[in-house]
């Protein structure tokens, strides 16, 4: 038996404790030994593909379309596996089975003459395809994959070589005996799923999946329940962190978005969150005002609400906003630190000339009705906006669904992450004008760098999750608000947000937000080693991947920056940005030969995409390629690996001189 001579009896006794632990593990020398062979043997596979996704706002149909096909990966794997063996539509026709299986298989049951046919085609094409997505893992994580009630069957299928006479004849008994049991339905599902789980090892979600599309809760669903997946907090997630931790700004800000984009099901149906209390003040409080400028930002050819719901939701909008004015005034009196009381502006209101009058100017108002306003005490909530505040913070507080979601967002999330030699956060690293990082004074202490984002991590989480007798629970509750529109926040970081102006001020000059140093300064190269070592990222190919800013690609913006050291992939997932972006989302995939920029066309919908086999239209960028296939062994869970391979290495020395006694012999 081979010693270790690196390793010393003085190392053994010094880890004794953890040793003594780890054998009960790895009970003797065969155990130990199996178990380096077999991690050993992981670090030589080729790394698992990395998908980095950002600014999904919503936008449920596209999301789960670019998981399912694996931003086109899945379509790439089925051409190089057919080539000209299968025509187009053949390979088409598969794709589609394989993103959406359940619905494939009833059409094509509707139209199959002789489905038995089709079932053996169609099962030995999926074993192809899923042997090929298959082969970097080992048999136990694709074991752990596997559906457990096919999970024998599905190995059998995969570790079989159809290329031996033998091995075909009973890989066709197989498939035999599955149609002939009526499972084959239920046998293609699961290989389609787990073709799907295969193809994405891990997924990165840099923030902003709330507000403007319709379906945010969807999303959450699918992320819940999702096999390997991080996410790095963006303001509008932070802004729903603190509605459900029950900061009123939040819940205001929060309603008010929804109305703004005509959002009204992922609130009630979504949430269960009761807007009647709402939309029965907003009918008498405005039922003489036309609310024009609060109309929801709906295309008129996907809007499914009548004229009068669109009338409603509109006072509703307008009935929201005000309330959201008055809260955020009194979070900015309590808060004098914030240096947010620019922002009060209800009093600049002249009610008499319907003007704004700010440093004696005057500034024309589009619109000037504010029944709810008392021009002596602007600030001031009538009682039945105390009353529907009260309503709404209760309904946010206590819905069941929001409370999952949210256990699922702060188990999985953060401000930021380092992964694979990337750092990962959303929006920006507050910066002064010299590209040095900015500090940043909370609570009479200031941070910078990583430190602010670890420390604004701390208060986002003792905001939801502390007890009230806790001394900074009240604080991080408004500190979460500040996040989403304060000027040194991380997740914003820009000198205001101009609601205010942009609803009643008709001077656009006043609607601009200037946006912090960072966003200029992140183009170049030293600006971003800097931030790199200041997270302690190491590598020869080191980068920063951000979201939260459109990169306008009709303009010809490109979302490398900084010579390949910085990505922003927000690629306007959110159909609101889309005319302004000119594309409709990007994936960053990092696979095991370097990193590819995948660019989307709009996805149509989902009933195209199985009836038509419509899949998204993409485009692919290689950002930067490796002379060699990046291992394992070449990541962080490589080193993880690493680190338990030589505590085994000192257990099997520990055994092999006695100094621990093996067991199960």
């Amino acid at each position: 038996m081979k010693t270790y001579k690196q390793i010393t009896p003085e190392m053994i006794q010094k880890d004794i404790r953890y040793l003594e632990l780890l054998s009960h593990d790895f009970p003797n020398l065969a155990a130990a030994s199996t178990e380096i062979i077999n991690l050993e043997a992981i670090l030589n596979l080729p790394k698992g593909t990395e998908h980095f996704l950002a600014d999904l706002h919503g936008e449920y149909e596209a999301f789960q379309h670019v998981l399912r096909n694996a931003s086109g990966a899945i379509k790439r794997k089925v051409n190089e596996i057919f080539g000209n063996n299968l025509r187009e539509m053949e390979k088409k026709e598969l794709c589609t089975l394989i993103y959406y299986p359940e619905q494939k298989l009833q059409l094509v049951k509707e139209v199959e003459k002789d489905l038995v046919d089709w079932y053996v085609i169609t099962l030995n094409q999926l074993v192809k395809v899923c042997q090929n997505v298959s082969s970097k893992y080992t048999r136990s994580k694709v074991r752990k994959a596997l559906p457990e009630e096919f999970s024998y069957i599905i190995q059998e299928l995969l570790h079989e070589s159809p290329m031996d006479p033998n091995k075909q004849a009973y890989i066709n008994v197989i498939i035999r005996t599955i149609i002939e049991t009526r499972r084959a339905d239920d046998f293609i599902i699961a290989l389609c799923n787990l073709i799907q789980r295969l193809t994405i090892d891990s997924l990165h979600i840099l923030g902003d999946i709330f507000d403007r599309g319709p379906g945010p809760h969807i999303i959450m669903d699918t992320l819940c329940n999702y096999h390997n997946f991080d996410i790095q907090w963006g303001n509008h997630d932070i802004l729903w962190m603190g509605a459900a931790s029950g900061n009123d700004c939040c819940i205001a800000n929060v309603l008010r978005l929804a109305m703004r984009y005509g959002n009204l099901p992922a609130l009630e149906d979504g949430y269960g969150i009761n807007l009647l209390p709402l939309a029965t003040f907003a009918m008498e409080a405005y039922a003489n005002d036309p609310c024009e400028y609060f109309a929801p930002k709906i295309a008129p050819e996907s809007s499914s609400y009548n004229d009068k719901t669109l009338r409603l939701i509109s006072q509703m909008h307008k009935a929201i906003t005000i309330i959201q004015f008055k809260l955020e005034a009194a979070a900015i009196r309590r808060h004098p630190e914030f240096d947010m009381e620019s922002r009060l502006l209800l009093h600049h209101i002249d009610f008499k000339r319907k003007v704004f009058q700010l440093d004696g100017k005057d500034y024309e108002m589009r619109d000037c009705l504010f029944p709810t306003i008392d021009p002596e005490n602007p600030y001031q909530l009538t009682e039945e906006e105390e009353e529907i505040v009260q309503k709404l913070h209760k309904s946010f507080t206590g819905s069941e669904k929001l409370r999952k979601h949210m256990k699922c967002i702060f188990r999985y999330g953060c401000m930021y992450n380092v992964c694979n030699s990337n750092l990962l956060f959303h929006a920006s690293m507050p910066m002064n004008a010299n590209g040095t990082l900015k500090e940043v004074d909370i609570l009479g202490k200031k941070y910078k760098g990583e430190a602010l984002l670890k420390r604004v991590g701390q208060l986002i989480r003792t905001a939801y999750f502390a007890e009230e007798d806790n001394p900074e629970k009240a604080f991080a509750g408004d500190f979460i608000w500040y996040l989403w529109c304060g000027k040194n926040s991380p997740a914003f970081d820009k000198s205001k947000m101009a609601t205010f102006e942009r609803y009643f001020l008709t001077d656009k000059e006043t609607h601009k937000e200037v946006k912090g140093y960072y966003y200029t300064l992140r183009d170049r190269e030293d600006i971003c080693d800097m931030i790199l070592d200041e997270f302690g990222v190491e590598g020869e190919h080191r980068h920063i991947i951000n979201g939260h800013v459109p990169v306008k690609a009709v303009k010809g913006e490109k979302p490398i920056k900084a010579n390949g050291k910085l990505m922003v992939i927000d690629g306007g997932f959110s159909k609101a940005y889309q005319p302004e972006t000119g594309i409709a989302g990007y994936t960053l995939v990092y696979h095991s030969r370097g990193f590819q920029l995948v660019q989307h066309e709009p996805f149509t919908s989902t009933q195209k995409a199985i009836e038509e086999g419509q899949d998204i239209k993409s485009t692919t960028q290689i950002v930067e390629l490796s002379s060699q296939r990046m291992m394992v062994k070449d990541t962080d869970k490589g080193r993880e690996l690493m680190v338990q391979i030589e505590d085994l290495k000192k257990l099997l020395v520990a055994y092999q001189n006695g100094i621990i006694k093996e067991r199960g012999i």
